[in-house]
């Protein structure tokens, strides 16, 4: 039999490929942003929905599917999502040939078909339930960071290599996007193992009930988290969208006089610069986990009015910190792209990656361990609804560039951060300011949503680190 320890990190390593194919299949669109707005003549408010379009589904799929992975376990959840969206990237790929064939534009085929390839990115909560199901709370920062910190890089090396791979050929990109999902998928069929113990599968089984789903998403502190991971995540994914098309519009002369002349040179240098964000929002992840076990291990706790005596409060504060470092970033990319300068904008564009990555390292160091006993529910709620985020800020940005005109395409990041973040750092501080048990403060009672008062003991919270 294998060794306990190199089983789990087999199951890491196996994890984080299949959420990076996931992740490349998603946003495997964004990369062809420019040649695609091209080919079908898409103004500014099109390119804005087609950005965004790759996130309509995630609000909606991920928390049932978190829920779903509970029941079924990881593997299974994996290979389904591989297989299916695996078969409509290839479909997306011959929308010149099928469209015809159903009746519609070649455009409304590939957007749909898109969308539909875009339910890839739920594979995020698959695997963040399946590290959780393996690793210790001692090893949970940095376990969780590695896992997805590696695989939102498929997002970045899309926006990177796939222009470069293929040029102007997006069919084959997606055909062969598609192709090897279902090879991972039998892959993970072969040498998936669901959970280090039967313990941990029955008892996340146990707890996947409609009572208990209510229960989570009726928490502050599941909300609070939410709220963040939509400023880190839900962020990452709508720049990841935004970005290529905001770098071709918002500084068309600067690249033009760059050197770079041509549709493919253009989207080329669009692509670069947008996966510098990307990038270091995922190479920095793993770090910011690895962050957050110092905190604890350290004890830091620098913010007055969060909680100080929960086994992980060190975790909630680090969070903290990384959302004060998001809001102000996201200011200062107005101010870089307000003067026109695309050196400043790339460079102030690099940290807010980093700022990025701090925030979704630190978000699901502390999810396993608050919901311990309902890891795929949390994660789906948190890691799904969250990603709404991704869908309505390339709308606003887009709405601020018809509004204001084509400098405008630079204010909507001011505006999210003044008008949304700012609200939702101040929950986040309130729902964190409880000492004992903040996963149990909510709309409506324990015993309501399970029927139930089972609060663990104070004794039991201070041992959870410990487990």
């Amino acid at each position: 039999m294998r060794d306990i320890k190199t089983q789990k990190v087999e199951q890491l390593f196996m994890a984080a490929v299949a959420f990076f194919w996931c992740f490349l299949m998603w946003f495997a669109s964004a990369a062809f942003v420019p040649t695609i707005a091209s080919q079908f003549d898409l103004g500014i408010a099109a390119v804005a929905v087609l950005a965004s379009s790759a996130i309509w589904t995630a609000p909606i799929i991920r928390p049932m599917v978190g829920w779903l992975t509970d029941k079924i376990g990881a593997i299974r959840s994996f290979v389904i999502v591989l297989v299916f969206c695996g078969a409509f990237s290839i479909l997306s790929g011959r929308a010149d040939a099928l469209a015809p064939m159903v009746g519609v534009s070649e455009y409304d085929f590939l957007f749909w078909t898109r969308v539909i390839v875009a339910t890839s990115g739920v594979a995020f909560v698959i695997g963040i339930q399946h590290v959780a199901q393996w690793f210790d709370p001692e090893e949970m920062g940095a376990a969780e960071g590695l896992y997805a910190g590696t695989g939102n890089v498929g997002a970045g090396a899309g926006a990177l290599l796939l222009p470069r791979i293929y040029g102007l050929d997006y069919h084959a990109a997606f055909i062969h996007l598609g192709i090897v999902a279902f090879v991972i998928a039998g892959w993970l069929l072969l040498r998936g193992v669901p959970a280090k113990n039967l313990e941990r599968l029955h008892m996340a089984r146990k707890t996947a009930t409609w009572g208990d789903t209510a229960f989570v998403w009726t928490r502050h502190a599941a909300i609070a988290l939410m709220f963040a991971y939509t400023m880190c995540f839900g962020l990452e994914i709508g720049m990841n969208a935004w970005l290529p098309g905001y770098y071709k519009i918002g500084f068309a002369e600067a690249i033009k006089g760059l050197g770079f002349k041509s549709l493919v040179d253009v989207q080329i240098a669009a692509g670069s610069f947008a996966a510098v964000q990307s990038f270091n929002a995922s190479l920095f992840r793993p770090f910011s986990g690895w962050i957050s076990d110092l905190w604890q291990r350290k004890g830091w706790m620098p913010f007055p009015l969060l909680t100080r005596n929960l086994p992980y409060s060190p975790r909630i504060h680090w969070l903290m910190f990384a959302l004060v470092c998001i809001t102000t970033m996201m200011i200062l990319l107005t101010v870089a792209g307000l003067t026109g300068s695309i050196v400043w904008s790339v460079i102030i564009l690099a940290v807010f990656g980093i700022c990025v990555s701090f925030g979704t390292g630190g978000t699901f160091a502390i999810v396993p361990l608050m919901f311990r006993e309902r890891p795929g529910t949390a994660t789906g709620f948190i890691g799904g609804v969250s990603t709404a985020g991704g869908v309505i800020f390339p709308l606003i940005y887009g709405k601020a560039a018809e509004a204001l005109g084509v400098g405008g395409i630079h204010m909507g990041y001011a505006i999210v951060a003044v008008c949304m973040f700012f609200p939702f750092v101040l929950y986040y501080v309130w729902a964190m300011h409880w000492d004992i048990h903040p996963e149990d403060h909510g709309f409506g009672s324990k015993q309501k949503w399970l029927g139930r008062n089972d609060f663990p003991t104070v004794e039991g919270a201070l041992g959870a680190e410990k487990d």
